[in-house]
């Protein structure tokens, strides 16, 4: 019955949908068109989320291709409008309606000039999101992933801090830069395959010598996106400067785009290349968890201690995907959804007391145990969950990945089990210092709680995160295909490369040419 129905077109533009109709149908700037544009953005959302668990229930959990699949004629020229998920780009579609409204609950108060604009700003990001994680055309691909840049920058640029157009030219530029370098990398696959049809160039096999470039022009975008080490500065200051949500979203879903690239187009596109540059994504990852760790510790600010934890999380993701086995790929998908409800959960309890005393300082706090009981008992739930304390969504990753991580490199693993050692340190310092202790500082003795919209905002976050950590299996059943057909392509064109080496050896130049794609 569901196939049927454009589900996936449904979910994915709906939230443009009803951005277009709250700018048409809702005027002026009083109390009640706020308060009316607030509630039609929150039940665009909802309903979007409502819709996308249609593709939870009716997804075929012993089938490892694409599914849901709608394609029609667009550009011509082997350009299509195709669109389809897997059993890994399902939980990313699922992870983003689940947060989009969980986002606009957060804004619900602290949003108060220009609402119209940010709801929209945030809709129409919703359908860029979910588009780039449903996409099975390279250029649609592309068009969804550059145009999430563009509410991004309004929601930063309008509705951040004081040095907010600083941070949005930061991160402007370094994620267009990146993905300038993808576009050519894109147009030359083209040229070659001659079709931008994802599933095809999956199967389609590149030359070695031309696989290298590629995978460093797609590794230019995807590693500024993730962010990996160096190009990672953009982020901290994007985060201090967004507004909660826009950290919230930027955390828990736009960093997993390079992530979902590299096991969209990395590993099954350039198998060679990946094998090749395996070494430095390693090293690029174990200082990023370290160093980055390092550098949480020192922190003053909460927002941009939890950016740098960001920072070494996705090390982790990117030293299980390129460990190129099941245990290290499922570990990093995980932790990637993890991440997404612990790391988003984090920045809104950091919201939480920001909009009470308008200060991220950590020094600022102290003993709000006596003053805010529900909000430390969310907070410590989350700061453990976020080290990766058994039970929570935060350890079945981390496990995994040092699993996988152990079976590629022993060096590798004993750096990602530092991180996660330093990191334990930075969250466990950071809540002691703000919740624990004598409540001492006359401006925190009138602080108030979490009221009901907050905690109902935490409320799906703390259920997710409880039930990754405890019965993580429906997640694997729905991964399980997609990763092993992922795995399993990676090593027969590894070792149908090893194969052919020694062929190519001993024979003729004209030979050698021929095979290598020359």
């Amino acid at each position: 019955m569901l196939s049927d129905w454009p589900v996936l077109s449904i979910v994915t533009f709906l939230p443009l949908v009803g951005a277009a109709l709250l700018a048409l149908l809702i005027r002026g700037d009083d109390e009640t068109a706020k308060r009316n544009t607030r509630a039609f953005a929150l039940w665009t959302s909802l309903v979007t989320f409502i819709v996308s668990l249609a593709l939870w229930f009716g997804f075929d959990r012993d089938d490892a291709g694409f599914q849901f699949v709608e394609q029609a004629e667009w550009l011509g020229s082997g350009i299509n409008y195709h669109m389809g998920v897997d059993g890994i780009s399902i939980l990313f579609v699922l992870l983003t309606t689940l947060i989009t409204p969980i986002c606009i609950l957060v804004s619900w108060e602290s949003i108060n000039t220009r609402v119209k604009d940010y709801m929209i700003a945030f809709l129409f990001m919703e359908t860029l999101m979910i588009g780039v994680f449903s996409a099975l055309d390279m250029v649609l691909f592309y068009l969804f992933f550059e145009a999430g840049l563009i509410p991004m920058f309004l929601l930063i640029g309008i509705w951040g801090g004081p040095r907010r157009v600083y941070a949005t030219f930061k991160f402007f530029l370094f994620t267009l830069l990146g993905s300038v370098l993808m576009l050519v990398a894109m147009i030359a696959m083209y040229l070659q395959a001659g079709t931008t049809d994802i599933p095809t160039l999956m199967n389609h096999e590149f030359a070695a010598s031309m696989q290298t470039w590629l995978w460093l022009g797609f590794f230019a975008s995807f590693a500024v996106k993730m962010p990996m080490w160096p190009v990672h500065t953009w982020l901290p200051d994007a985060h201090v400067e967004a507004p909660t949500a826009g950290s919230v979203v930027l955390a828990g879903i736009l960093l997993k785009m390079g992530g979902y690239g590299f096991l969209r187009f990395s590993l099954p596109m350039f198998p060679l290349a990946s094998a090749q540059f395996a070494d430095l994504v390693f090293f690029m990852s174990c200082v990023a968890v370290i160093y980055a760790s390092l550098i949480a510790l020192m922190q003053k600010d909460m927002k941009k201690l939890i950016a740098y934890s960001s920072v070494a999380h996705m090390g982790i993701v990117t030293i299980g995907i390129f460990t190129f086995n099941i245990q290290g790929v499922q570990g990093a998908i995980m932790q990637m959804i993890s991440h997404g409800l612990v790391s988003g959960a984090l920045f809104m309890c950091v919201g939480v007391i920001y909009d009470r005393m308008h200060t991220r300082e950590i020094a600022a706090y102290g003993g709000l145990v006596h003053r805010m009981p529900i909000y430390a008992v969310v907070f410590l739930l989350f700061s453990l969950a976020s080290v990766g304390l058994p039970g929570t969504a935060g350890f079945i990753g981390e496990f995994l990945t040092l699993v996988g991580a152990y079976k590629a490199s022993t060096l590798v693993t004993v750096a990602a089990a530092t991180g996660m050692v330093l990191g334990a340190a930075y969250m466990l310092w950071l809540y002691r210092r703000v919740v624990f202790g004598p409540l001492e500082k006359d401006s925190l003795k009138d602080i108030l709680d979490m009221n009901r919209r907050e905690i109902l905002a935490f409320v799906p976050l703390i259920v997710g995160t409880m039930w990754m950590g405890i019965y993580p299996l429906p997640l694997f059943e729905i991964t399980g295909p997609a990763v092993e057909q992922l795995i399993s392509s990676y090593q027969a064109a590894i070792a149908a490369h090893d194969m052919a080496q020694p062929v190519l050896e001993h024979a003729p130049a004209a030979v050698h040419n021929a095979v290598s794609g020359h």
